[in-house]
Parts: structure tokens; C-alpha cells; sequence
């Protein structure tokens, strides 16, 4: 069983959401943290109650993912505090929804460089230090998502599909080097994904950040090289896809994207990306 007391865990997104929902579960197990993300102010308000509540190190970073040169400062800031990582939480991610070709281009960019480049940068600037040392982990949140295409929510699925092969791929080159890599695959869960939109998400379908996020945990600490940490149903929704030809599943999940709007999607104001 794996420990989280005095550990330092990195936690990407951690301004919000799923990301703050980890980062105050790891506290309360007694992990030291170093939060990321863009909103500075967010961080320093989130790092101060952790470290009141719980007596733990926490330390902030304010960078935005989508620069390819935020990984590589990230990593020098963390050895610049005299930290060595034993847990990478890449959690930071972002999507756009609509039509592909009759939206925006540029939340669609956006989603490759936080939920791809970013996620492999930091994996290997700070997975490499574990492997010298022997120990450590990572846990890349992905998605049910990456389990099949999804139309209206086309490039947002296909950045979780490389972090399900990403993660697996790594998880086996690492294996007995004392560093264990785990994917966790949410479903839908109520982080106000599509803030600033007109697309909405079933509230009873989805899942509270804390459950998915002390679920992750749980898996991760039992040893498990994937986690489906939200409730039953999602889970199983991953298994069709499988079992059916992908044109099939594209058109089902189609379907199913349009009946909740989002082929007619329109913004309202700033969302979460």
C-alpha cells in the first residue's frame, strides 16, 4: 500500500476543480504540495488554508500549460526549492465543444499543448529524477472520454486518447524501476467544465471532484495501473466502445452529444480555458 504522509506531489490545475479537489485530498493525508496553474491569486488563497488546515509545505507556481516553456520552468522552480518530486498529479486539461469546423481553432490548439505537451513535458522532466532515485509516481488524468471519438467534442476526446496510450506505453517501460504511472479516467464531473458556454452536463450524472479525487487516490495507493474513480455506470460505459466497430460508436456518441446541444453550442462569456 502506498503512503502519501511527507511526500511532495506536484499538482497541475490546481486552481480549481479537480485539480484543487486533489490537492486538498493529498493534504489531508499529509502530502507537501507544489500547486500549478495560471491563477496566482487562486493558488496563493488555496495554499494558505492547506497549510493552516493540515500543517503541510505548500508551495505555488503560477504558469500557464499551453506555453511550451512552462514544463521546463516548472521543473527548474521545483529544484531551485530543494524539492525532489515523488508524485506527479497532471491534471491540468481543457476542451473545446461545438462543431469542430464551424468553431473557434484555438481552444482546440489550446487542449493539444495543456492536455498533450504539457502532461509529457512535465512527465518526463520530472519522471526522470524517479527513475534515477528508484521511487515515485505519476498519475495522468485522462477521461472516459478516451475511449471513444466524440463529435461536437472531437480534439478534447482525442487528447484524452493519447493520454490513455501515453500512460499505458509508459506505465510498462517503468515497470520495476520503482516508479508506477497510473491513468485515472473520470466521467463527467461537476468542475464547471463548460463555464462560459451554453453546453451543460446532467447533475445526475455527475461526479463531486472530492469523490473522484479521494477515489484516484485510493487506486493509486492499492497499486492499480488504471482507476475509474467515479461511479459504476461510467465505468461501464467504456466497455461498448469496445465491443462495436468505430463508426458505430461515433455515431452513437454523436447522437448523443447532439440530443445534449452540443452541435448548436454558443458562448456566453470567458469559460474555463
Amino acid at each position: 500500500m502506498y503512503g502519501f504522509p511527507d511526500i511532495t506531489a506536484v499538482v497541475t490545475g490546481a486552481s480549481k476543480g479537480l485539480g484543487e479537489a486533489y490537492a486538498r485530498e493529498l493534504a489531508s493525508r499529509g502530502a507537501h504540495l507544489v500547486l500549478v496553474a495560471r491563477s496566482a491569486d487562486a493558488l496563493h488563497a488555496l495554499a494558505g488554508e492547506l497549510r493552516q488546515t493540515h500543517a503541510v509545505r505548500v508551495e505555488v507556481i503560477a504558469a500557464d500549460l499551453s506555453d511550451r516553456q512552462s514544463p521546463p520552468m516548472i521543473a527548474d522552480t521545483v529544484a531551485g526549492l530543494g524539492l525532489e518530486v515523488d508524485l506527479l498529479v497532471n491534471n491540468a486539461g481543457t476542451g473545446a465543444v461545438g462543431p469542430f469546423l464551424g468553431r473557434p481553432l484555438l481552444p482546440n490548439l489550446r487542449s493539444v499543448e495543456v492536455n498533450i505537451a504539457a502532461l509529457i513535458g512535465l512527465t518526463h522532466l520530472l519522471g526522470a529524477g524517479m527513475v534515477e532515485r528508484g521511487r515515485g509516481g505519476i498519475i495522468n488524468v485522462a477521461s472516459t472520454a478516451a475511449f471513444q471519438p466524440m463529435p461536437y467534442q472531437a480534439s478534447y476526446a482525442a487528447t484524452k486518447a493519447f493520454v490513455l496510450s501515453f500512460t499505458e506505453a509508459l506505465a510498462e517501460e517503468v515497470r520495476g524501476t520503482g516508479v508506477r504511472v497510473m491513468a485515472a479516467h473520470p466521467g463527467p464531473t461537476d468542475t464547471g467544465f463548460f463555464d462560459g458556454t451554453t453546453a451543460s452536463m446532467d447533475p445526475r450524472s455527475t461526479d463531486s471532484p472530492a469523490g473522484v479525487a479521494a477515489g484516484t487516490l485510493d487506486d493509486f495507493a492499492r497499486g492499480r495501473s488504471v482507476s475509474f474513480p467515479g461511479r459504476a455506470s461510467h465505468r461501464a460505459g467504456t466497455w461498448v466502445p469496445r465491443l462495436l466497430p468505430r463508426t458505430a460508436v461515433a455515431r452513437i456518441t454523436g447522437s448523443l452529444n447532439r440530443s445534449a446541444g452540443f452541435d448548436a453550442v454558443s458562448d456566453l462569456g470567458p469559460g474555463p480555458s
